[in-house]
């Protein structure tokens, strides 16, 4: 048995602007592909020139898809009816990913990625634990590259949903 220490960075930016409209933005740039005809259109691509068409096809204009998006406000307002919103949305780029785990295999454990959006007092936050943190203990540089650019990526997203 094996136990890798890994250190996480968190990149966190927080708007003034209501919650609705930060999730309305991130919504706009991301692709919201059924996922049954995603899977079954993956599953019948021939080739990968067929597989890089259906994802380019599911991505929005940010080079994202959502995969799932966990609502937690709507828990805890039945608990507290002033609950703040909190909203995680779980997106990604497949092909991205495939490029991360050719060269660590362990990447797939961090992809795709996280996004929380939550109301605070100072405003809405939006955080994201950086891909290069969770690979950067494998040691591959290859992976840390795209790791890298997939941060900045995400980051951008962030900081544009923000303003």
């Amino acid at each position: 048995m094996a136990i890798k220490k890994v250190e996480i960075e968190r990149f966190s930016v927080t708007s003034s602007r209501p919650f609705r409209e930060v999730l309305e933005t991130l919504q706009a740039a991301l692709g919201h592909p059924d996922p049954r005809v995603f899977r079954e259109n993956v599953a019948a691509a021939k080739t990968f020139a067929e597989l890089e068409k259906v994802v380019h096809d599911a991505l929005g204009p940010s080079g994202f898809m959502e995969f799932a998006r966990f609502d937690f406000g709507v828990v805890l307002r039945k608990r507290m009816e002033s609950a703040p919103q909190t909203v995680r949305l779980v997106l990604g780029n497949p092909l991205i990913m495939t490029r991360m785990v050719m060269h660590a295999p362990d990447a797939g454990s961090y992809a795709p990625v996280t996004i929380l959006i939550d109301e605070r007092r100072d405003g809405v936050h939006l955080s994201y634990d950086r891909m290069a943190s969770f690979l950067a203990p494998y040691g591959n540089s290859e992976a840390l590259k795209v790791a890298r650019g997939l941060d900045a990526k995400i980051e951008a997203l962030l900081t544009d949903a923000a303003r």
